[in-house]
């Protein structure tokens, strides 16, 4: 059994998927946010899970917020932390202190388009593609190896909130797909690569894109 850690800041869907899941072999320990108003803490705690919060605007910096963070995560002996939601960028002390053993969902597909506002800029720039990256976190932005991609087609008449709705329904199978991977000790970094033993094509899960996904 591999312990859970789950990072929120608001109503945490992909959280929700995660848990919907009952992944085998995984316990989710903890829901951790840093807004006490996080929708999602409601939700967890209504299914028996162990919440918390850690509210960053007590902190002086971010320095002091992410040891306490961490501080807190390790009470529950993590052996994944998964940030779903989690609108903060960590500290690269935090970060090392996970190393591949820390992943993020990011609603694009990577590397394109890293940052805020990712479906408007792939709309504006007329890819064809768009989608989102599971990955394991590093010090650098939305960067890391990836685990697993799903791609959608950016539709003609498209804004940005549709493409997010359909890259979303991506999202709910990605994440708990990849983080059953992690569970059943299928994935491994090689050479900033991460190597996956149970999909068809080691190097990436590439979900092929439909109109009506």
């Amino acid at each position: 059994m591999k312990n859970l850690v789950i990072l929120i800041s608001g109503r945490g869907s992909n959280m929700q998927a995660i848990v919907n899941a009952q992944i085998a072999g995984a316990h989710i320990a903890a829901v951790i946010s840093n807004r006490p108003d996080a929708a999602g803490l409601a939700w967890a705690a209504e299914r028996g899970i162990q919440t918390a919060v850690l509210d960053h605007k007590q902190f002086a910096d971010r320095e002091r917020f992410d040891q306490a963070l961490a501080e807190l995560i390790d009470g529950y002996a993590p052996d994944l932390v998964v940030l779903a939601g989690f609108m903060r960028i960590l500290t690269a002390a935090f970060v090392q202190r996970y190393e591949n053993r820390l992943i993020n969902m990011h609603p694009s597909l990577l590397p394109a388009f890293t940052g805020l506002h990712t479906h408007q800029r792939a709309i504006d720039e007329g890819v064809k593609l768009a989608g989102c990256t599971v990955h394991f976190v590093t010090a650098e932005l939305d960067h890391g190896p990836m685990i697993a991609q799903a791609a959608v087609p950016v539709l003609d008449n498209d804004s940005a909130d549709t493409l997010a709705a359909r890259i979303l329904v991506q999202e709910h199978q990605l994440y708990p797909q990849a983080v059953a991977w992690f569970v059943a000790d299928q994935l491994q970094v090689v050479d900033g690569k991460v190597k996956n033993a149970a999909a068809a094509n080691p190097e990436v899960f590439l979900r092929a894109p439909s109109t009506a996904s």
